[in-house]
Parts: C-alpha cells; structure tokens; sequence
C-alpha cells in the first residue's frame, strides 16, 4: 500500500475546529460555557441542524436552546470563545423554529466550509453516542456524562467509556486494461440507477490492507493489483471512520456482483463519469459530502 500525496482531503476531513482536549476534565465546563454570552452552540435534532443560509450552520446562543437535550464541548473558535452542541432525538418537531430550515449532513456536508463541516461532523458524531449510549455495556447501569461530553463514568461497576469508532474501508477501482474506466458497484438496497465505491467495516483482527482485499473480492469478484490510500473521514451513519482506497483491478473479466449486498456491477468510461457528477443522464453518484464521492471526482480529474 502506498500513501497518496494528494493534499485534497475529503470534505468532512479538515480539522477545522480547536476541539481543546486538554479542557474537557475542566470541573463544570459547561455550566460555565452556557452562562458566557459569547458562547455559541450547534443544534442538532437527530442529524439534522439548523442553516443560517444554503451552505452554512446556524449558531445560536445558549439561552435559545430549549430545555431537554444532551450537552458537549465541541471546541474553542477563533477568538477563544466556547463551541458547544446540544443534540435532541429525532422528532416531527424541531427544538425551535427556523426560517432558513434544517439540514442533514448528507446534503449539505458537502457545501459547508471546513469550519461548519468540520463541527457538524463531530457534533453529530459525538451526540449519537450521547443519546443512544447511556447505559453501562458491562452491568447495565445509568452512567454519568464526565469530560465535558467525551465520556461516561459508571457509578456502579466504575468503568469509563468513550465514544466508539468503528474503521471501514471504501475503494474505487480502475481497470487493469484501460485507465480510462472505474468500476462501480450498486447496493441491493438502492436505486438501480445509483452507483457507488465498494465499502465495508474492517474485521477483528484484520488490517486495513486486508480488509481491502476482502471486501473488495466479496462484493466486486475482483483482486487486486495495487492500493493506493486517498485519505479518511468520519461518517457517523452509524460511528464510521472511513478510509479511502484506490485498487487495480488484476482481471478486469473477474468483476461480478455478489447477489446480495451489491446487486450490479459496472465499468464507467471517463466520460460516463463526468457526465453523471454534473448530474446529466441517469446514474446517480454519492452525494458531495461523502468519500466516495472524492474518490470518483478526483480519479475522473485525475488527481495524483
């Protein structure tokens, strides 16, 4: 495996935002931060957050978050001041009215500058974990939020839990033959029309070299050649670290789909590719605010 020198990084990668670990044991962080009026917070209601306009977060001020959600340090902005979020579950209405609506970070991840997306990303990465983790995995016990957010404290069994990442590899994949064609594949749960990189989660025990290998084999029916890392991102659908590939082919002829997570396989020219990311005919590509969606674009372009 060879290390790109690509300094393209995906859209969700730039560490945008000063997450100031070394604060979070800080006693009464937030309390703190909620009484400071320069203070700002993101509001997430399940992964949506508010827009402030098409391609940007709206922040708010401590005292216009409502009562009843989960509360973290995201970081410190330019100016020192705090950055907080409060995450609510999901539901038909929203934790206040906005005039510019709500976003997903699918769609407009990729639209927001590294600042914005570099915060909505860890908000809701880390208020996943908020809301869907607050019992002990050991003994099943309530925990208690420590760390300003970043972990649980057990008041029975005394563990501690963080956060948990789970690594998946993503790989596009050029042809042995022709350099002008990328294979693709399609989810049985998609669209017919939808084309995507091969993706899946690494194994117990397995390197990401191998889970490459594997993955790639299983869904595509292919081995590969060379791989060549293009760079990561989180992509908390669920708690996914996804790291980027770009593999050979060794035998075109071998690409197959599996019949069951992928239902299609396909090679794209060049221009097949280019006209589907500006969106003409009638494959759909990932959204903007994905890696593979990085991946496909910068081998189209040609991006060393």
């Amino acid at each position: 495996m060879t290390a790109s020198d690509s300094t393209r990084l995906p859209p969700l990668a730039a560490a945008a935002v000063d997450r100031a670990p070394d604060e979070r044991a800080t006693p009464g962080l937030i309390e703190t931060a909620r009484a400071d009026p320069a203070t700002r917070v993101l509001v997430l209601a399940g992964d949506t957050a508010p827009l402030a306009g098409p391609a940007e977060l709206r922040w708010v001020a401590p005292a216009a978050v409502p009562p009843g959600g989960e509360w973290a340090l995201l970081g410190r902005d330019r100016d020192g001041a705090p950055l907080l979020t409060a995450v609510f579950e999901k539901a038909e209405e929203k934790p206040f009215e906005n005039a510019a609506g709500w976003a997903g970070l699918r769609a407009i991840g990729g639209a927001l500058a590294p600042h914005d997306a570099g915060a909505f990303v860890e908000a809701l990465s880390l208020g996943r974990w908020l809301l869907d983790a607050p019992f002990c995995p050991a003994c099943g016990a309530l925990t208690m939020l420590a760390d300003a957010g970043w972990s649980r404290r057990c008041p029975s069994c005394g563990r501690q839990h963080f956060p948990r990442t789970d690594p998946a590899v993503i790989v596009a994949i050029t042809s042995a033959q022709d350099p002008d064609l990328l294979l693709l594949g399609s989810n049985a749960l998609w669209g017919a029309e939808r084309y995507s990189c091969f993706a899946g989660f690494v194994e117990a025990g397995e390197s990401l070299e191998a889970a490459v290998q594997r993955e790639v084999a299983e869904e595509s029916g292919i081995q590969v050649a060379a791989v060549e890392y293009r760079g990561s991102q989180a992509w908390p659908y669920p708690r996914s670290l996804m790291l980027g590939f770009l593999a050979t082919a060794s035998d075109d002829d071998a690409a197959r789909a599996d019949g069951e997570e992928i239902a299609a396989v396909r090679w794209f020219t060049r221009d097949a590719i280019g006209a589907a990311l500006a969106g003409e005919g009638d494959v759909v590509l990932p959204g903007r605010a994905s890696i593979a969606h990085r991946l496909i674009s910068d081998w189209h372009a040609g991006v060393a």
